[in-house]
């Protein structure tokens, strides 16, 4: 099923390159489908390359969704255009009465920080408690899932001695769980971060249940017993060329950096990137969109009511 996205979307034109089928509005009303509803909160500085790499995800189900996008009001975006993020993006005061069948919250450049230093924290509490009763099931990613983490089940996170940075090996620890269907005993999984939040801490949390982790990268997938939220420290979204432009970027700016592990072919930063993650990254958005948003929602969400 194509995916329904505000007209004129950036990400329209990139993905339609590479066959994906995108239904733009003004075609999407004349479809007598009720589409799944998912607001994207984008906290990542390029936003137009997450809206593509989530958008390229959503789109790979028989599910049809329309997508909203979801912005800071208290921060400005200097990597974004201003006009992009008037046009395509909400602020939560406008949207704070409606509901909601999934939502994502990505990532954001602020790990470093003490949580509640960071400039939008209030507000961003106001929606993760918000999204408790007005979305059926959510997805933090990366700094994301650390936040959520904390903010809800008290979970600190730890600075790391150096960069968690590649595409490291994973194995889930439950294969029974709808989210794995169709997953390989094993399966690599993106990183790029400076934290981490520890198996330790997370297993003292009696609605928490840590389903996928690895030996080099720790713990990667950790989700509430009734499938409500799910915490991904990783990055299955990228693309193929992420970390490739992260990589350089830092070696431009003469940061410290390491090749990034498992990814250039013989460790050679002038080979193109080795895609290990895909199909996984595939199958974790439909499962999630199948599974814990399509046969949990309520075809009316005027009916959502969740017990909190």
């Amino acid at each position: 099923m194509p995916i329904n996205v505000p007209d004129q979307l950036p990400a329209i034109e990139l993905l339609q390159k590479e066959n994906i089928f995108i239904m733009d509005e003004s075609r999407a009303t004349h479809q007598d489908i009720r589409p799944l509803k998912i607001i994207i909160l984008n906290l990542m500085p390029i936003k137009i390359t997450t809206e593509t790499d989530l958008i390229r995800l959503l789109s790979n189900s028989p599910l049809q969704v329309e997508v909203d996008f979801l912005r800071m009001k208290g921060h400005e975006s200097k990597n974004t255009p201003e006009e992009h993020m008037k046009a395509f993006y909400k602020t939560f005061d406008e949207l704070k009465n409606w509901n909601y069948d999934g939502m994502i919250i990505t990532g954001a450049p602020v790990e470093m920080l003490p949580f509640e230093e960071v400039t939008y924290w209030k507000e961003l509490t106001e929606i993760f408690n918000w999204s408790k009763s007005h979305v059926t099931s959510t997805l933090f990613i990366c700094w994301a899932a650390q936040a959520g983490l904390y903010h809800f089940y008290g979970v600190p996170k730890y600075l790391l001695d150096k960069k968690m940075f590649g595409v490291f090996k994973h194995r889930n620890l439950n294969d029974t769980l709808p989210i794995f269907r169709g997953f390989d005993d094993e399966y690599f999984v993106p990183h790029s971060r400076h934290t981490e939040v520890l198996e330790k801490d997370i297993l003292k949390i009696n609605e928490l249940n840590v389903i996928s982790k690895s030996d080099e990268s720790g713990v990667n997938m950790v989700m509430t017993y009734d499938g409500r939220q799910f915490f991904i420290t990783g990055h299955s979204e990228y693309s193929r060329y992420t970390l490739d432009t992260e990589y350089k970027r830092d070696l431009k700016k003469k940061l410290p950096i390491e090749i990034p592990v498992n990814y250039y072919p013989e460790n050679d930063p002038s080979k193109e990137p080795v895609m290990r993650w895909r199909g996984h990254a595939n199958l974790l958005i439909s499962n999630w969109l199948n599974y814990y948003v399509y046969q949990m929602t309520p075809y009316n969400l005027d009916y959502l009511c969740f017990d909190i």
